[in-house]
C-alpha cells in the first residue's frame, strides 16, 4: 500500500513537470511566432533571399544643338556568383584563359569583393566567349553572363580629349573614395569629362531579389528595382565644328607629311571659343585615341600603342600641352609699349634685318626698312618687337604677360591643365641661378625663350583683345539634366576680370590684326576673298628638339567677333603654311561656307 502511494505522488509529480515544460514551450513558440515573428521571418529571409545590383547607365552627352555624342549600348559581362562558395582553381584557370586573362587578376577581384552581388571578372566581352560558356556550363560552376550598359563613344575618336572615357575603378581610387558608395568592380570615369562629372553621371544601381536554396545556390527571382540611369550632360561643343576641326587637321599633317619636308608633323591642337561667353565650340588634340578601348579593361596591344606612342595621344594638348607662342605673344608686348608710351602707332622704326644693339634677326634675313606698328604686328616683324623689348624691359612685358591671364591656368572644368610659364627674372634666378641678359628680353618679346602657353590661354587672351578686354573662364557644359530632361543646373558665363588696357590701344591691336588677313599680311594669301571679315596672327615658334612649331589665331566676324580659332601643329613649320589652312576650313565650317574648289589641304 505504501509502495503504491509513493508511486501515485511519483507519477503526479512527473505529470506536474510535464505539464510545466509543455505550457513553457507552448508559451515560448507563441511569443517566437507572435510577438517575435516578424523579427524572424526577417532573419530566415535573409539567410533564402539576396540582393542582384543591376548596374545604372550612365547619363548621356549631348552637343549644343541636341546631337547625340556619347550613349551607352547593351554588353556582355562575364562574373561569378558570390553566393555558391568559394570557386576551384579548375574554374578559374579555364575562365583565365578563356578570357584571357591572369589567374592572379581573377583572384584579385575576388578577394577585393564583398557583398552577395556577383564579380565582375570581365565586360564587353565577345559572343565567342558567351557560346563557350552557354555550351560547356557544367565546366563553369558559378561563372554567369549578365547584360550591362556599356559606354559608346559614338564617333570613335571624336572629341576623345573632351569626354574621356571609363574603366573599372582600381585599389588607389576605391581607397580615395570610401565612404562616397563606391565599390570593387565599379565604372569610374578617368578622364575628361567622365572624371569631372562621374557622380552626377553614375545614376543609381538597381537589382533583383532572389531566393537562394540551403546551398546558396539561385531558386527563383522574387523582385526586381529597376536602375536609374544618370545625369545627362548638355556640352557647349558643336559637333559640326569639332568634326571640321578633326577632319581638318587629320588632312593638313597627312599633307604635311607626305608632301614637305616636315615628315615629323604629326601632333598639334586646336580650339574654338567664344569670345563673349567663355563657350568652347570645338577641342581637338592630335594624336587622339579611340575611348571605346577602355570600357572593357583595354588590351596590353592596344595600351602599348597609345603608351608607346613619342607624340603622347592621352595628352589634351589644348590645356596641357606647353609651346613657346611665337609671335602671337606680339599683341602681349605690342599692348604693353602702346600703353605703356614707349612707342605710338604711327612713330616709324627702321628694320635692316637686325637689331642695332644685339644683332637678333628676322626670319629668312627679311628687312622691311621703315615701318609702323600697324605694319610690323600685320607683317610680323621679328625686329621692331625686338626694340619694343627692349624699351620696355622684362619686367613690364611679365606685367602685361600676367594682365592676359598668361602664367596661370584658365579655370576650364577640365583635369589636368597647365599654367605655363610667363618668362621673368625670379623664374631664371630660381632655376639656373643666373642673372638676366638683354638678349632674353630680346627673346620674350617675340614669344620665344622662356614663354610658355598652351592653346587654350591664347585662345583665352585674343578672346579679350576680339571683346574689348573681358576675360571669361573657357567651359564645356552648358547644363545637367535629369534622365526626362529636367533641368537640374545650368553654367552661364563667368567674368574672371577686366583686362584694364585702354580702348585706345586695343583699336590699334585689332586694327593691326585685321590687317594681317589681308592683302600683304602673313594670312593674307589664304583668306584672300574670304567672304567674312577676320582677324588673325600667325606665329612660328622655334623647337629645340625638331622643325618649328605653327600657330594661327583667327576672330570673326571682325567687327561683332563670334569665334575664336587657335591651331597650333607641332614641328610644322612656318605657321602662315601649316597652321593658317587648318583655322581657315575651321572658320568656314563655323560661318557655313562652302569652299570655293576641293584643293589640296595644304594649298588653301
Amino acid at each position: 500500500m505504501v509502495t503504491t502511494n509513493k508511486f501515485r505522488v511519483r507519477l503526479e509529480t512527473l505529470s506536474i513537470i510535464v505539464i510545466v515544460v509543455m505550457l513553457t514551450l507552448i508559451s515560448r513558440l507563441g511569443y517566437l511566432q507572435v510577438l517575435e515573428g516578424d523579427y524572424y521571418s526577417r532573419l530566415a529571409d535573409g539567410n533564402r533571399i539576396r540582393l542582384i545590383p543591376a548596374m545604372a547607365p550612365r547619363g548621356l552627352f549631348y552637343d549644343r544643338n541636341g546631337a547625340l555624342l556619347v550613349s551607352n549600348r547593351p554588353g556582355f559581362t562575364v562574373s561569378l556568383l558570390s553566393l555558391v562558395g568559394p570557386v576551384s582553381d579548375d574554374v578559374v584557370a579555364r575562365l583565365a584563359n578563356l578570357l584571357k586573362m591572369s589567374k592572379e587578376d581573377i583572384y584579385n577581384k575576388i578577394s577585393q569583393h564583398t557583398g552577395f552581388d556577383p564579380i565582375h571578372i570581365k565586360s564587353d566581352v565577345g559572343p565567342e566567349i558567351i557560346t563557350v560558356l552557354e555550351e560547356k556550363k557544367d565546366d563553369y560552376p558559378g561563372v554567369v553572363v549578365e547584360i550591362q550598359p556599356i559606354r559608346n563613344y559614338i564617333n570613335m575618336e571624336l572629341g576623345a580629349h573632351i569626354f574621356g572615357y571609363v574603366s573599372e575603378i582600381n585599389d588607389t581610387e576605391l581607397e580615395a573614395r570610401k565612404g562616397e558608395g563606391y565599390k570593387a568592380s565599379d565604372i569610374i570615369g578617368k578622364f575628361g569629362l567622365e572624371k569631372v562629372y562621374d557622380k552626377e553621371l553614375r545614376g543609381i544601381d538597381g537589382g533583383g531579389q532572389v531566393e537562394v536554396d540551403v546551398t546558396g545556390k539561385p531558386v527563383q527571382i522574387l523582385g526586381k528595382k529597376e536602375p536609374v540611369p544618370g545625369c545627362n550632360l548638355t556640352l557647349t561643343i558643336d559637333e559640326n565644328i569639332q568634326k571640321a576641326a578633326e577632319k581638318a587637321i587629320d588632312e593638313q599633317l597627312a599633307y604635311l607629311q607626305a608632301k614637305t619636308e616636315y615628315k615629323k608633323a604629326k601632333a598639334a591642337a586646336a580650339v574654338v571659343m567664344n569670345p563673349k561667353t567663355g563657350e568652347i565650340l570645338a577641342m581637338v588634340s592630335r594624336p587622339a585615341f579611340n575611348p571605346n578601348l577602355f570600357g572593357g579593361g583595354i588590351s596590353t596591344k592596344d595600351w602599348d600603342l597609345i603608351n608607346n606612342n613619342p607624340y603622347h595621344p592621352l595628352d589634351n594638348k589644348v590645356i596641357s600641352g606647353e609651346y613657346p607662342p611665337g609671335s602671337t605673344f606680339k599683341v602681349v608686348t605690342g599692348s604693353a609699349a602702346l600703353e605703356e608710351n614707349k612707342v605710338t602707332p604711327e612713330e616709324k622704326i627702321l628694320d635692316t634685318g637686325k637689331h642695332w644693339i644685339i644683332p637678333k634677326v628676322n626670319a629668312d634675313g627679311e628687312a622691311l626698312g621703315w615701318i609702323d606698328f600697324r605694319v610690323a604686328l600685320a607683317k610680323s616683324d621679328n625686329v621692331y618687337f625686338y626694340e619694343m623689348g627692349n624699351r620696355l624691359g622684362i619686367d613690364l612685358m611679365e606685367k602685361y604677360a600676367r594682365m592676359f591671364g598668361l602664367g596661370a591656368v584658365t579655370g576650364i572644368n577640365l583635369p589636368y591643365e597647365t599654367d605655363g610659364l610667363v618668362a621673368n627674372r625670379r623664374y631664371k634666378e630660381k632655376v639656373y641661378k643666373e642673372d638676366w641678359y638683354l638678349s632674353e628680353t630680346f627673346d620674350a618679346a617675340i614669344g620665344q625663350g622662356f614663354q610658355l602657353v598652351t592653346p587654350l590661354q591664347i585662345a583665352d587672351v585674343y578672346s579679350q583683345i576680339a571683346n574689348g578686354g573681358t576675360r571669361y573662364r573657357p567651359y564645356l557644359v552648358s547644363q545637367i539634366t535629369a534622365p526626362d530632361g529636367t533641368p537640374i543646373q545650368k553654367f552661364s558665363p563667368e567674368k574672371m576680370g577686366d583686362l584694364g588696357i585702354s580702348k585706345r590701344t586695343m583699336d590699334v591691336i585689332r586694327d593691326s590684326l585685321r590687317n594681317v588677313a589681308l592683302e600683304g599680311g602673313t594670312a593674307g594669301e589664304v583668306f584672300k576673298n574670304f567672304p567674312v571679315a577676320i582677324a588673325g596672327k600667325t606665329g612660328t615658334a622655334e623647337n629645340p628638339h625638331g622643325s618649328d612649331h605653327g600657330w594661327f589665331v583667327g576672330y570673326g566676324p571682325y567687327e561683332n567677333p563670334e569665334y575664336v580659332v587657335v591651331v597650333v601643329v607641332e614641328q610644322g613649320g612656318y605657321g602662315a603654311t601649316s597652321a593658317v589652312p587648318i583655322g581657315k576650313k575651321i572658320l568656314e565650317a563655323a560661318f557655313h561656307i562652302e569652299p570655293p574648289t576641293k584643293e589640296d589641304p595644304g594649298l588653301k
